[in-house]
């Protein structure tokens, strides 16, 4: 591999006599790696190999999927860098916390931390691009969360809406990406001294507004995927500097580093850190540090639900589709928005300001004419057991489902209306069953 000059040349002075194995490093295959969705996944059914472990992270395996398999489709599988997969494991949320994923795109933090949750307590996840805030809200979707807002906002944005507020707070910050020139070799055409700066200036604007939204005793977790002192040591020692934050310990496993106090202004707290270098490690560049934002809250920024749609004459579509085609499912915090319908996650009843949200919680469907169409998102984050009719497909049939085909169903089923349509056990889409035809509701976008 190519590097830039610039690049050989600071990591020769600052890794010395590591700067050899750390650049051949950059010459070996990307290591890949896929969590499976404890939500969800059965591990005895799975179609990919999960005999190598990852160590020390939940439902965590070397290896690549098939992207467009059946558990990838349904939600139970999503592929990541295992370096990735320990900044929400060290995160640690619980399930009655509210937690902010900051800079959440693609989905990959959010996922994980929402499976950590148990997909419970309310999950902001906030990307500041549009196209990548789409991306995320269709993954929120595939791997079936229920409690998860996604937001569209500049976090200064986000800080008015929401002054202390939540109990923890991940930002995997926008990077140089030096971590990642061997999986995405293009990082390095826009890779420079100056480039560096340029981010590491914008990393504190970013943690400027993250400060703001933490309640005192919250943590901060502070990741890169780049190896950069400035975006990194450097960082963290100005954020502690600034507002008096205390680097919390890290544990390390092994093939972590700890961070370095002699590329941060000597901070010998910087040695709780963790990095990850790829010929130490097994997987790709990453930093990691959790902060403590000084003080106690006694008393957390409220929280209300949103309120309950009052329009008694939509409700009554939904509720004849929920009789007819599920069982068991309640949702006490449904709202109507533009003819959609939602169970609304818990947020900050005060929003003088817009707030651009994405997805709120679980959508449920839309309302047209006189009848309720289930979204693809419903059929994602129920349980086998709560449909009352799945039909499940043959491998040639899922092919053509997948594809966007009608299917004719041979033996005449006894019903017909809304159905979850499932293959090797794995619910995945929408169909509606008219006679003895199966008509397509899996969405145009997702067809292959």
């Amino acid at each position: 591999m190519n590097l830039p000059a610039a690049f050989i040349t600071k990591y020769q002075k600052l890794l010395a006599d590591q700067a050899a194995a750390f650049f051949a490093s950059f010459n070996q295959p990307p290591t890949a790696g896929f969590r499976i969705n404890p939500l969800k996944a059965h591990l005895d059914l799975l179609n990919e190999d999960c005999t190598h472990p990852i160590s020390n992270l939940n439902y965590a395996y070397y290896g690549k999927i098939d992207g467009n398999g059946v558990d990838n489709l349904a939600g139970w599988v999503y592929s990541q860098d295992p370096s990735a997969m320990n900044v929400a494991q060290y995160a640690a949320p619980q399930a009655d916390e509210r937690v902010l994923d900051l800079c959440a795109a693609p989905g990959g933090k959010t996922t994980q931390l929402a499976a950590l949750m148990g997909d419970q307590g309310l999950l902001v996840a906030n990307e500041i691009n549009h196209s990548r805030a789409r991306v995320l809200s269709s993954n929120v979707e595939r791997w079936g969360l229920t409690h998860t807002i996604v937001t569209n906002n500049a976090p200064a944005e986000l800080a008015k809406i929401f002054p202390e507020f939540f109990d923890c707070i991940v930002v995997d910050a926008p990077c140089s990406g030096e971590g990642l020139f061997r999986k995405d070799p293009e990082a390095m055409t826009y890779w420079s001294v100056d480039y560096v700066q340029k981010c590491a200036q914008r990393q504190r604007e970013i943690l400027s507004e993250a400060v703001k939204m933490l309640r005192p005793g919250g943590r901060l977790i502070y990741s890169t995927c780049t190896f950069a002192p400035e975006e990194d040591e450097q960082n963290i020692d100005w954020l502690q500097q600034q507002y008096g934050w205390e680097i919390l310990p890290l544990k390390h496993f092994p093939g972590m580093d700890t961070g370095c106090p002699q590329w941060g202004n000597n901070n010998a707290a910087l040695k709780l850190t963790v990095r990850l270098f790829p010929h130490h490690y097994q997987g790709e560049g990453h930093f990691i540090c959790a902060l403590k934002k000084p003080g106690v809250s006694d008393q957390l920024a409220s929280a209300a639900k949103l309120p309950v749609s009052s329009s008694s004459i939509d409700l009554k579509f939904w509720q004849e589709f929920a009789t007819q085609s599920l069982k068991d499912v309640n949702f006490s915090n449904l709202l109507i928005q533009q003819k959609n319908l939602y169970n609304a996650a818990k947020i900050f009843n005060q929003q003088p300001r817009p707030l651009k949200i994405l997805r709120n919680g679980l959508r449920l469907g839309e309302f047209k004419k006189q009848r309720f169409e289930p979204n693809h998102a419903l059929v994602l984050a129920l349980q086998p057991q709560q449909f009352r009719h799945v039909v499940a497909l043959t491998s040639d049939q899922f092919q053509h489902f997948i594809h966007g085909e009608t299917l004719t169903i041979t033996n005449k089923a006894a019903f017909k209306g809304w159905v979850a349509v499932s293959f090797e056990e794995r619910i995945f889409s929408w169909g509606k069953l008219v006679n003895n035809q199966l008509k397509n509701f899996y969405p145009k976008g997702l067809r292959q």
